[in-house]
């Protein structure tokens, strides 16, 4: 698409052949990075000064040249080309690379597909120059220079360094069919490797493998309407069919989804998405259906079908293996697929990541005993308390925890009073203490202090965990006392 940069501006009819160039600075000079056709045809070519350039053309338009709203185009144009491939590659400045193996038949053969992606860049305002070849660099090599063959085209094509190019066309070398009958040995000595490496791909010797926009799924599965479809209904129909079509595919792998991304493909182009995750290998199509209904209404954004979706397609990235579920003893689903699916409803409604669990830490330390990370299905053995013992560890950790004045009968003994935030405090009853000591790369340098727990109810009931900072004498003359956490 040659004429990105001009052409996303998008000028009225009366503009469209007026005109118009972009325009950066360079060393305090205007320069043109970018123009329209009709620039074009006035010889007002990238590199030229404003100033000549408004010599040549008086009424010549001119506006600041954007790389980043190019970049920012191109890149949604790309996520629009998914709709003939899932392997696509946006290829600044204004390049879309598109896999089409194994899907030209979707669309009544490779001609059908690439007249279908010049007439839908059309109506969105870009002129694009396709070509196809069996590698990357052929295929983009062929549009920007146009022709049939590679061995035609200029030895532009093999580098964009204007020192190569040079000193290729003092060699004699005009073509890149020039360049490949020569042998490889001198092409290397003379050029380096890298420029054989360029050829190889150019004569279609060599894979070039495509980093694409968004990863391949394993599993996927697509829609295609003969006329735009715009009731919500009529998707939800078509969801439903794209899950019975996964499911499928997913039970014959012995897999399950944890992540299921769909996308609708509007008419002018635009591509809404909407991703759903399970806590655990999931491909019930109801649970699923369910999901995506909840994640649809949560949405800040709701989906505008605008003038219709013409196709939609479902994608699961990421899978797992899936055996069949065990039921309970009553027939009905275990506890833990219960709490698996609240979590996915809850994930659907909150967003990703919005649901939490806590994982244990090697640490003996209490603020540093666990962590916070996504619900994933997984489950850490924590100890079950007995029927009727009480917590040993508050459920509300203060940090940092904080300090509190303190009677005690001794330095040592069980506080019997203490005031905290302004309010005294008269302990009836406690247990402890709970010694925990420093850990011994923090003692070897003096720098940790002993630690001694209390369990202690006031008068009024509250419950409340109370650390004493330094054993008395050893290790402080006035160790000090805190409140660290409450307990419920």
């Amino acid at each position: 698409m040659p004429l990105l940069a001009s052409e996303r501006l998008g000028p009225s009819p009366p503009e469209a052949t007026r005109p118009l160039v972009l325009v950066a600075s360079d060393r305090g000079r205007q320069i043109i990075r970018a123009a329209n056709a009709a620039a074009l045809a006035e010889g007002l070519e990238p590199g030229l000064a404003l100033a000549d350039a408004r010599a040549r053309v008086p009424d010549l338009a001119a506006q600041a040249f954007d790389p980043e709203a190019d970049q920012a185009c191109l890149e949604w144009l790309a996520r629009g080309a998914t709709r003939w491939s899932p392997l696509v590659r946006a290829c600044p400045p204004h390049g879309l690379l598109i896999d089409i193996t194994g899907c030209a038949h979707l669309f009544g053969g490779e001609a059908s597909l690439v007249a279908d992606a010049v007439t839908r860049l059309a109506r969105l305002g870009f002129s694009a120059q396709p070509a196809l070849a069996a590698t990357p660099a052929a295929a983009m090599a062929l549009a920007r220079f146009g022709g049939d063959h590679v061995r035609d085209l200029p030895v532009a094509a093999l580098t964009m360094v204007d020192a190569e190019q040079i000193a290729l066309r003092r060699a004699g070398l005009q073509r890149v069919g020039d360049v490949a009958r020569l042998p490889r040995a001198a092409i290397a000595a003379r050029f380096g490797e890298a420029l054989l490496a360029r050829l190889d791909q150019l004569l279609e010797q060599a894979p070039q493998p495509l980093d694409p926009l968004l990863p391949a799924a394993p599993v996927m599965a697509q829609r295609r309407f003969a006329q735009p479809v715009a009731d919500h209904a009529a998707v939800r129909v078509g969801l439903e069919k794209l899950l019975l079509a996964v499911r499928v595919k997913l039970t014959a792998q012995g897999l399950g989804g944890r992540r299921f991304c769909l996308a609708l493909y509007r008419a002018d182009g635009h591509v809404a998405e909407v991703a759903v995750e399970t806590a655990a290998p999931q491909r019930d199509v109801p649970v699923l259906l369910r999901l995506f209904d909840e994640r649809i209404a949560a949405l800040n954004d709701p989906l505008d079908p605008g003038f219709g979706y013409d196709q939609m397609r479902l994608a699961v990235p990421v899978t797992a293996p899936l055996d069949e579920a065990q039921l309970g003893l009553d027939g009905g689903a275990l506890a833990e697929t219960q709490l698996t699916a609240l979590v996915d409803r809850l994930t659907a409604r909150l967003g990703r990541g919005r649901i939490r669990r806590l994982a244990r830490a090697d640490t003996h330390i209490p603020e540093q005993a666990s962590f916070d990370l996504p619900f994933d299905g997984g489950r850490d053995h924590w100890p079950t308390p007995e029927p009727g013992e009480p917590p040993a560890r508050p459920l509300r950790l203060f940090d940092p925890p904080q300090p509190i004045d303190v009677i005690a009968e001794v330095p040592d003994g069980p506080p019997r009073a203490f005031r905290w935030r302004g309010r005294r405090h008269v302990v009836a009853a406690h247990e402890g203490p709970e010694r925990i000591a420093a850990e011994w790369w923090r003692r070897k340098d003096g720098a940790g202090l002993t630690r001694d727990y209390w369990r202690v109810e006031d008068e009024s009931g509250r419950r409340f965990w109370l650390l004493r900072h330094g054993q008395q004498g050893s290790e402080a003359a006035h160790p000090r006392w805190y409140v660290h956490g409450l307990f419920a």
